[in-house]
C-alpha cells in the first residue's frame, strides 16, 4: 500500500497563516469598531452635557453626561450574562453578530436624537436608553472576540494573539479621536458645538455595514464546533458556572484582577482625556491630538506584553502592570499637569487657594437632582465659583458660625453671607465675588485656558504614551488568561461576566466617580485615588490566588 507524502512543513505553515491573520484581524476589527461606538460618548462628553442636560448648571450637567456614560456600563454584566450564555449554548459567531448590530444601530441613533432644546426631558431619557442598549450589546461582544480567537489559536502563541483584541480598545479611540477631530477641522467651532458633534456617531453606520460583512465570513470556533458535535455543550451554563464552588471561586479571582486591569485602562485613556481638557484647560481639539499620540505610541505595548507572557507566564505580567500603575499614576499626574498648562502648575505652588469656612456650613459639590444653585450657603458659594473655574483649593475649618473666605496667596475675600443678603442684593454680591476672585486668580497667574504656545507637547505625549504603556501590561495578556482560566464548555459566560463587572463597574464608573471627588474635595488630583485603591486590591488577589495559566488546554476534555 502506497502512502501519499506528508505536506512539507512549510506549506502547511503557509496555509495556516493566513487563516491564523483572518481570525484574529476580523475578531479585532470588529470589535475595534464596538469600541469606537462606545469612545464616541465619552469623548464628547462636553458636547452632549450641554445638549442634553442642559437644565442643570455647568459642573452637575457634565457629572450628569458621564453618568449617563456610566449608565451603559450598568448592564454590561447582564449582556454578559444573556450573551455569555447564547455563545455557551447556541455558538460564538452568531452571537458577537448580534452584539454588533445591536452596538451600531444605537449608535447612530444617538446621532440623531433631538437635544433637550427641541423635546425636553425625552432627550436624556432616550439617551440613557440607547446608552444602555450600548451597554448591553458590548457586555456580550468582548468575550466572545477572545473566546473566538483563543479558541483558534495554537498554545504558544495564544497570548500574542489575542492581545491583538486588547489594542482594539486603543484603536477604537483613536478612530474617534481621528473622526472628532476632522470634523472639528472642517467647520467652525461654533458649528461643531451646536451640530458637529453628531457626524461621528451618523457616520458610524458606515463602520457598521462594513464589520458586519467581515464578520459573516468567519466560520465557528473549532472547539464549540467539536463540543455541539459530541453533545458536549452546556445545558446549564449559568448553574456550571455560578452554582458551583469550583468555577465560581475562579470567577472571583478572574474579577479581582480585572478591576484593576479596568480602572487603570479607563484613568490612562478616558480619565488623562477628561483631566486635560476639563482641569488643565488645554483646548479640545489639542487635547484630542495630544491623547492619540500618546495611545499611537503607548498601544503597540500591548501586542508586545501578549507575546511576551507566552515566553514567560502570564501572572509576572499581569502582577508587574498593576504593581506599576500603583507606585506611578498620581505622579505622573502632576508631571502632567507641569507640562500642559505650567502656569497653572506654577500658580498653584506658589500661591496655593484655600476655602476657610464652617464645615456645617458646607454642601457636597455635586447635586444628584440638578436642582442646587449651591448659594444658601457662603462655603457653597466659593466651593461652587472655585470647582467652575477649575481651580484646586485647600479645606481649612474655620469657628462655627463663620462667613466662608477664599485665601488666594497673601490675599483674603470674604464670601456673601446669605444669611445677610437676599435677592437682588444676594445676586449683585455673588457676581462682584466672583470678579473680584477671577482678578485674584489673574494677578497670582491663574490663566484662564492653557496657553498653546507654551504646552510641551513632546513631554505631554511621552507621560499619555507612559501611562498607556503600563496598563498594557495587564490588558495585554488579559485575554489569554480569562480564557485559559474557565472550561471550554461554560468559558463565554465564566469570563464574560468578571470581565464586564470589572470594566463596567469598577472601570466605567471611574470618570463620574473620580471628577464627583475631585468637586467634593477641591483637589484636582483626589479622583486618582479611587484608581491606587482599587489596583492595591487587584495587586492582593493576583499575588495570592491567581494561578498562572500559560500552558493550558483550552480544548473540552471529555
Amino acid at each position: 500500500m502506497t502512502h501519499a507524502a506528508p505536506a512539507p512543513e512549510n506549506n502547511r505553515q503557509e496555509t495556516k497563516k493566513p487563516h491564523e491573520a483572518l481570525i484574529v484581524g476580523a475578531s479585532s476589527l470588529g470589535t475595534m469598531f464596538e469600541w469606537y461606538d462606545f469612545f464616541l460618548y465619552g469623548a464628547l462628553a462636553t458636547y452632549i452635557a450641554r445638549h442634553f442636560f442642559s437644565a442643570v448648571n455647568e459642573t452637575t450637567s457634565f457629572i450628569f453626561a458621564l453618568a449617563a456614560f456610566a449608565a451603559g456600563f450598568i448592564v454590561r454584566p447582564l449582556g454578559a450574562l444573556v450573551f455569555g450564555r447564547v455563545g455557551d449554548v447556541v455558538g460564538r459567531k452568531n452571537t458577537f453578530l448580534v452584539t454588533m448590530g445591536v452596538m451600531g444601530l444605537s449608535t447612530f441613533v444617538v446621532g440623531l436624537l433631538p437635544g433637550y432644546d427641541s423635546i425636553g426631558i425625552a432627550a436624556p431619557v432616550i439617551l440613557i436608553f440607547l446608552r444602555l442598549l450600548q451597554g448591553l450589546a458590548i457586555g456580550g461582544e468582548y468575550g466572545g472576540a477572545a473566546v473566538y480567537v483563543a479558541e483558534h489559536a495554537p498554545p504558544e502563541k495564544r497570548g500574542f494573539n489575542t492581545s491583538w483584541i486588547q489594542t482594539t480598545a486603543v484603536l477604537g479611540l483613536i478612530l474617534s479621536l481621528f473622526v472628532i477631530m476632522g470634523a472639528r477641522a472642517s467647520m467652525a467651532a461654533e458649528d461643531f458645538e451646536n451640530w458637529g458633534w453628531r457626524i461621528p456617531f451618523i457616520i458610524s453606520i458606515f463602520l457598521l455595514g462594513v464589520s458586519l460583512w467581515i464578520r459573516i465570513k468567519l466560520n465557528e470556533s473549532p472547539v464549540f464546533q467539536k463540543m455541539k458535535e459530541e453533545g458536549a455543550t452546556s445545558g446549564a451554563p449559568f448553574r456550571e458556572s455560578f452554582g458551583e464552588w469550583g468555577n465560581l471561586k475562579t470567577v472571583l479571582i478572574a474579577l479581582g484582577l480585572v478591576a484593576g486591569q479596568a480602572v487603570s485602562f479607563y484613568t490612562s485613556t478616558f480619565y488623562l482625556l477628561f483631566f486635560l481638557e476639563r482641569m488643565l484647560k488645554v483646548d479640545g481639539l489639542t487635547t484630542n491630538v495630544l491623547v492619540t499620540y500618546g495611545l499611537l505610541i503607548g498601544g503597540p505595548f500591548y501586542v508586545f506584553f501578549g507575546w511576551l507572557s507566552d515566553r514567560i507566564g502570564r501572572k509576572p505580567i499581569l502582577l508587574a502592570g498593576l504593581v506599576l500603575a500603583g507606585l506611578t499614576y498620581l505622579p505622573l499626574l502632576h508631571a502632567l499637569s507641569f507640562a500642559a498648562n505650567p502656569a497653572l502648575a506654577a500658580a498653584e505652588r506658589t500661591a496655593p487657594v484655600a476655602v476657610h469656612a464652617d464645615p456645617d456650613d458646607c454642601s457636597l459639590q455635586f447635586d444628584p437632582v440638578g436642582r442646587n444653585k449651591f448659594d444658601t450657603k457662603s462655603c457653597d458659594i466659593a466651593k461652587s465659583l472655585l470647582s467652575r473655574a477649575g481651580v484646586s483649593y485647600k479645606n481649612v475649618e474655620m469657628a462655627p458660625g463663620s462667613t466662608a473666605e477664599i485665601h488666594i496667596g497673601e490675599k483674603i475675600i470674604a464670601a456673601p453671607e446669605p444669611r445677610v443678603v437676599s435677592g437682588d442684593a444676594k445676586t449683585a454680591a455673588i457676581a462682584a465675588f466672583g470678579a473680584e476672585v477671577h482678578t485674584a486668580l489673574a494677578d497670582v497667574g491663574y490663566p484662564d485656558e492653557a496657553d498653546p504656545a507654551k504646552i510641551n507637547k513632546p513631554l505631554v505625549v511621552f507621560i499619555i504614551a507612559l501611562f498607556v504603556a503600563i496598563q498594557t501590561m495587564s490588558y495585554g495578556p488579559l485575554a489569554a488568561t480569562l480564557v485559559e482560566l474557565f472550561p471550554a464548555r461554560i468559558r463565554y459566560t465564566s469570563m464574560s461576566l468578571p470581565y464586564h463587572i470589572g470594566n463596567g463597574w469598577f472601570g466605567g464608573f471611574l470618570p463620574t466617580t473620580a471628577f464627583a471627588i475631585v468637586a467634593a474635595t477641591g483637589n484636582i488630583y483626589a479622583g486618582l485615588w479611587y484608581p491606587i485603591i482599587i489596583i492595591v486590591g487587584s495587586v492582593l488577589v493576583v499575588t495570592l490566588f491567581l494561578p498562572e495559566t500559560k500552558g493550558r488546554m483550552v480544548e473540552h476534555e471529555a
